[in-house]
């Protein structure tokens, strides 16, 4: 990116707004791709890592506000991807910085821009990150295109379908099965290649949106792992003798992931099973419990959460909108391991009678705070106790 493109006047020549279904708008101007699009806002507070925040599926359908104001000076690099590609509807950001990091490979608008991703900058985000927050998630239309009318922009934010009872989680899984990293590339492994153990366990792996950093600590806690698409059978699973079964994280609304959910019956009891944010919720629902919509989601790496089996509180990256309802959950099939400490969610279910567990959030990090791998560790002692 040339310096001009810094000058007031030329931001002011890349006019863009967005349009809140309650009518609200704000303007800045574009980043990003010239593609007008619809989404679901939400926001999002870590202060670092927005390469590994844009590349998570979970983000299929949304446009993520970023509430930290400087963004872009660590540029983009291929190494710390979290997918194979970005699911994202949009991004929202207060100040672009030009990148200015020794492992930058490309500029966040060139990255944008290359996978047709339309983003704004310049509006005050702290404002609308404190409307999503009172009013609760809400629809948005982002114009960057300059074709649209403001009033145009509010009613088609306003007649977007949403995300709720949508199945997002066949949009951004895997077409085919494939074993994950054999060759243990030096690159995913930040240098620790020639440090893994051997690979004594066989997982399969659900692909709802999986996140790389997931499968990189599944591989670094000794298992081979073989990840499937979503709608893949619990018949077709059990036929390639998994010694445990992981259901990943992925977007949208759990409760209309119906095929996820009757594999998860099938499959709890005939061989053990972790699950991570979606998965978490897949399997809580499997076991007769129902999920409700949070008020604006958590999105973030920094929300603290108590493990109630060691007592231990815990610094967790987390990405969602629904959580199981504690209310729905029978005391005689799951337990309580986890809770948010800001609202007292549940984050964490094992089962009382079947190796199965599950936590809300983000255990692999990719942004965030390392305190919770040790999750993966206790999935392989699952298996080998099991």
């Amino acid at each position: 990116m040339t310096q001009k493109n810094w000058h007031w006047q030329e931001k002011r020549n890349q006019k863009a707004f967005l349009a809140l279904e309650d009518g609200t708008i704000y303007r800045g101007h574009s980043i990003g791709s010239e593609i007008d699009k619809t989404g679901e806002i939400v926001f999002n507070t870590g202060m670092t890592g927005y390469q590994e925040i844009l590349s998570d599926p979970s983000y299929c359908g949304q446009f993520v506000t970023m509430t930290y104001p400087e963004i872009g000076s660590t540029g983009i690099n291929s190494a710390d991807m979290e997918s194979r590609g970005l699911f994202l509807n949009g991004l929202i950001i207060h100040e672009l910085n030009q990148s200015a990091n020794w492992r930058s490979e490309q500029s966040l608008p060139e990255f944008l821009k290359e996978n047709k991703i339309p983003a704004i900058a310049g509006i005050d985000t702290r404002a609308l990150t404190t409307t999503l927050r009172t009013e609760g998630t809400m629809k948005g239309f982002l114009c960057v295109s300059g074709t649209i009318t403001e009033a145009d922009a509010i009613t088609n934010a306003k007649n977007w379908e949403g995300l709720d009872g949508q199945d997002y989680a066949s949009k951004v899984s895997c077409d085919d099965t494939y074993r994950w990293d054999v060759k243990c590339s030096s690159n995913d492994y930040w240098g620790l290649s020639d440090k893994l153990p051997k690979a004594d366990l066989n997982i399969v792996a659900y692909d709802f949106g999986i996140k790389y950093n997931i499968l990189r600590n599944l591989r670094i806690c000794g298992m081979d792992v073989t990840v499937v698409p979503a709608k893949t059978t619990s018949e077709d699973v059990l036929k390639l003798k998994p010694d445990g079964v992981f259901y990943s994280n992925g977007p949208a609304d759990p409760a209309a992931v119906s095929y996820a959910i009757d594999n998860a019956r099938q499959l709890i009891g005939k061989v053990p099973v972790m699950g991570i944010c979606l998965g978490h919720q897949l399997l809580g629902l499997a076991c007769g419990g129902e999920t409700y919509r949070l008020k604006f989601g958590h999105h973030g790496c920094n929300h603290p959460v108590k493990d109630l089996t060691t007592e231990k509180i815990e610094i967790t990256s987390q990405n969602h909108n629904f959580a199981i309802d504690a209310a729905t959950c029978n005391l005689d099939n799951l337990e309580i391991t986890h809770i948010n400490l800001n609202d007292n969610t549940i984050e964490g279910i094992q089962h009382e009678k079947e190796p199965m567990f599950a936590v809300q959030y983000h255990p692999e990090s990719g942004p965030g705070p390392h305190d919770p791998q040790y999750l993966f560790h206790r999935f392989r002692d699952l298996i080998k106790n099991a």
